[in-house]
């Protein structure tokens, strides 16, 4: 429907062309095909259209707001840049106009969902089967979450004691089927294994005559005392230690086409003129070469060669496995200044778009201390699962710099993976904004 109104928007400019002999059509098509292109590539990376079961009304807005503000700011890019006539008249019908419909849009959307959750009459009535830690936390994930699923209770052959639970036992496992009908229960959720009660299949079977659907949650904790992450490998289900959303080929292909976008954009525009400038500064400021190239480890433990501005005193011979300590004699004046404000690392922009690093991503380190953390921690190796970063999560949350306790390596390490796990393109524009606010303001431990 958002494609099928942006292209009805460009009927009206065709009046305006047809009043106009000298202005050509041919642009106004072009336009519109550059439009369509945009407007779903931008969605694309944004998933503005990806709506699971309960649709979380935050997440819908932030996303197609993010889309659209893509959308307008390249479109009105293009317009002024192919020098189109009337463009302040395209871009107020074009972009303006495409704005007003997905507000209109996506608050009638809103206020649909919000209308659901709060009329009896669209809630879906569920029991749980089995209590447990499982039923424990689906009971408290359906509070907590806002939908129109309305938990009813829990059926268990052990009587449950009120005082102890919260939420109401409703009887033995056998009386589940006809209170289910009898109130009209749309899903029945069963956290016992089947396996050990194998009557739960005919149990499900009857319930699914009913048109009750019977969904089995199986109880991962008695196994792996973790959070899990269930893929299939065609119809067989697989469990893995964790989720890695950027482990699938479209994942790879947006942050690919975003690590790109926004390296060429800081290349061409930033360091076009920000590094000859640095360049000059660092050779008065004393002897030795402007880039500084040393090996890190990369995706996979694969080494890469880094770039960056060097900060050290060219002239000092000292181990260059050692880490700069606050107050390193080795540090030049103009070294302290760059570390401090981060525009050492700058130049790992032109490793970004070689594809060795990515914009955002767990921070590389040095060869030797890569064989020296995973010795102190096992869950080290982790990290290398994605391409490392110019910035982190764990870079933005106070963790950079010198590690001297091994509690700092262990905090590091656990926002490195917990990025990992839940990456998406909005993570990353987050932590690019919040990083340049360090920049500006300034970190403790940057030095």
């Amino acid at each position: 429907m958002d494609l099928v109104t942006l292209n009805i928007l460009f009927i009206l400019p065709l009046f305006l062309f047809e009043k106009n002999p000298e202005s050509d059509l041919k642009d106004l098509i072009i336009l519109n095909l550059v439009s369509n292109i945009i407007w779903l590539l931008s969605s694309y990376l944004l998933a503005a259209y990806v709506i699971y079961k309960q649709v979380n009304l935050r997440i819908l807005a932030r996303r197609t707001l993010i889309s659209f503000a893509i959308f307008g700011s390249l479109v009105s890019i293009f317009v002024y840049l192919a020098n189109f006539s009337k463009a302040n008249y395209l871009i107020l019908t074009i972009v303006f106009g495409f704005g007003l419909i997905l507000l209109i849009t996506r608050l009638t959307l809103i206020c649909y969902v919000l209308y659901t959750r709060s009329n009896s009459k669209f809630f879906q009535k569920i029991i749980i089967i089995g209590y447990n830690e499982t039923a424990n936390n689906l009971i408290n994930s359906f509070s907590s979450t806002q939908s129109n699923l309305r938990c009813l209770g829990c059926f268990d052959d052990i009587e449950l004691d009120a005082n102890t639970t919260n939420f109401q036992y409703l009887g033995r496992i056998d009386e589940s089927l006809d209170f289910a009908v009898e109130n009209k229960i749309a899903e029945i959720y069963c956290t016992l294994s089947p396996e050990k009660s194998p009557y739960l299949y005919e149990l499900a079977e009857t319930a699914e005559k009913q048109f009750i659907r019977f969904r089995f949650v199986p109880n991962i904790y008695e196994f792996l005392n973790r959070k899990a992450h269930l893929d299939f490998v065609d119809e067989i289900p697989v469990f893995s230690l964790r989720s890695e959303p950027m482990n699938y080929a479209t994942a790879q292909i947006k942050k690919r086409i975003f690590d790109i976008v926004i390296s060429t954009l800081v290349i061409l525009f930033i360091l076009s003129w920000l590094l000859p400038l640095l360049a000059i500064i660092i050779k008065l400021d004393s002897q030795g070469p402007v880039f500084f190239r040393q090996q890190r480890g990369g995706k996979n433990n694969k080494g890469f060669s880094c770039i960056k501005l060097r900060t050290l005193s060219h002239v000092i011979s000292s181990d260059a496995t050692v880490q700069v300590k606050q107050g390193d004699s080795r540090l030049t004046k103009v070294g302290s200044f760059l570390r401090k404000t981060n525009l050492d690392e700058l130049p790992q922009f032109f490793n970004v778009l070689m594809g060795n690093m990515s914009v955002v991503g767990a921070r590389p380190h040095m060869l030797q201390h890569d064989v020296r953390f995973a010795g102190l921690e096992n869950r080290y190796i982790i990290r290398m699962l994605s391409k490392p970063g110019v910035t982190g999560w764990a870079q933005i949350n106070g963790l950079r710099g010198e590690i001297k306790e091994t509690f700092q390596l262990t905090k590091r390490i656990e926002h490195d993976i917990w990025y990992i796990e839940n990456w998406d393109t909005w993570l990353d524009l987050k932590i690019i904004w919040l990083t340049i606010q360090k920049m500006v303001i300034g970190d403790k431990n940057a030095y």
